[in-house]
């Protein structure tokens, strides 16, 4: 048996931050108590004073295999993720081809099995005729059905009424939806073109509006109250979706919603700068959707905090702005900017750990995760609040080889990340073991 003692630990975890230790043997946390004392060959680590967390668990991200793998792969992008403390993550299926059957999406699990540096699930793509497809998903083997509700290409837009009703009355699975609204969208368009002949990157957010978020993610929660489905909407922008969701605590919810970090840390006003290196759908929004977003996760209208971590080459990103890919990368720095929220006051430690471990466990109900618990899976994450970290594009580790926070110092820093009992992130280096991931399993 391997086993590790983390010595003078600050656990955030369930509410609490508590001095203590924390034994891991094998694969699971053993016990958790003040001064445990070491037993022979045991890997000891001080913490000295170091937060320790349960690794993020992030249900959104894009790693871009299959099939576009000269923007990310998982291997490459799991790597970045354990490198930022997640431990657990659940990728999209706009990958070539498209992941909307239920042998592509198993050919993706063998694919993490070999390369994978974190736990993983994959999102089934929902088409307008694959529903036979959908009814085969297991909830204990399966995180969920993705539906894109507009704003997408190829088969995996899915705007057909009779489709969607369909998709929302039989999912055996959780629904995860991207909400815009494809008519509200081509409605600004034209208005726009009335006024000038091609748009920049500051047409964006004016494009993809909150009326476009809203007439999508109105549609969703309508749909999934008439059949009583399990919602969760993803990457909340604005203020006026807010209402449809409601404040408390996750537990026993049946529409659940979420937001991810870009969206609580820039708003319209740092496209001047960055371009279309934070051009995302759905769009970053103004400061007031951003500060709305930030006071909805303290009233639990918000529940889960991800990435859509989406990585694009930065030649990609290089071009006029219409022709220009959307999304950005994420993964690494994503724990390193909800740090960030905490310093200035804005979020607490355990509030973070809420909504970025504790509710993804709970919303998919994941086992033995998410939680620094005796039993569990010993998914940790140990973050010096103090020694800093300064972003480039040469230390971030996506295939892409760059990130929107370059050039920024974040007050935090990622000391050792544990991936079920395994160390595999230490010294700002990734240590390369594979066998460390795990399939992720659900309740059912």
């Amino acid at each position: 048996m391997s086993a590790t003692l983390i010595k003078n630990a600050q656990v955030v975890n369930e509410g609490t931050i508590t001095y203590t230790d924390v034994r891991i043997v094998d694969q699971r946390i053993e016990r958790i108590a003040v001064n445990i004392e070491a037993k022979p060959g045991d890997q000891i680590i001080n913490a000295d004073g170091a937060y320790l967390l349960p690794g993020m668990i992030d249900d959104q991200v894009h790693f871009r295999e299959p099939g576009l793998t000269h923007k990310g792969t998982i291997a490459s992008e799991s790597r970045a993720a354990v490198a930022g403390g997640i431990t657990s993550y659940m990728e999209m299926p706009n990958v070539n081809p498209a992941t909307t059957t239920i042998a592509a999406l198993e050919r993706k699990f063998d694919i993490a099995k070999q390369s994978s540096l974190a736990n993983y699930s994959f999102y089934l793509g929902a088409t307008e005729d694959n529903l036979e497809q959908i009814k085969l998903l297991d909830p204990s083997k399966h995180c969920g059905v993705k539906v894109f509700m507009g704003a997408s290409t190829g088969d995996l837009l899915v705007e057909d009424p009779q489709a969607l009703e369909a998709i929302f009355r039989d999912a055996p699975v959780l629904i995860v939806t991207h909400c815009e609204s494809g008519a509200v969208i081509k409605a600004n368009q034209e208005k726009l073109l009335s006024s000038k002949t091609q748009f920049a990157i500051d047409d964006h957010p004016v494009l993809r509006d909150e009326h476009a978020c809203y007439a999508s993610s109105s549609y969703a929660v309508g749909l999934a109250k008439k059949y009583n489905s399990q919602l969760h909407v993803l990457h909340i922008t604005s203020a006026k979706e807010l209402a449809l969701f409601e404040a408390g605590p996750i537990d026993n919810k049946s529409i659940t919603t979420e937001a991810c970090v870009h969206h609580l840390w820039f708003s319209e006003k740092d496209y001047a700068a960055l371009g279309n290196q934070i051009k995302c759908n759905p769009a970053i929004k103004t400061e007031h959707d951003r500060n709305s977003l930030l006071a909805a996760l303290k009233t639990g209208q918000i529940d889960i905090i991800a990435t859509d971590h989406a990585p694009h080459t930065w030649q990609e990103k290089q071009v006029p702005y219409e022709q220009a890919p959307a999304g950005l990368p994420l993964v690494q720095h994503a724990l390193l900017s909800l740090f960030e929220q905490v310093e200035q006051g804005v979020m607490t430690l355990p509030q973070v750990v809420e909504k970025a471990a504790h509710n993804p466990a709970i919303r998919y109900r994941i086992q033995e995760r998410g939680y620094i618990r005796e039993g569990y899976y010993a998914d940790l994450v140990l973050i010096d609040s103090k020694a800093g970290t300064l972003v480039s594009n040469e230390n971030s580790l996506y295939h892409c080889a760059w990130s929107p926070f370059a050039g920024h110092r974040f007050s935090a820093q990622i000391k050792n990340t544990w991936v079920n009992g395994k160390l595999v992130y230490a010294n700002q280096q990734i240590i390369d073991d594979p066998s460390a991931a795990m399939r992720l399993a659900f309740a059912g």
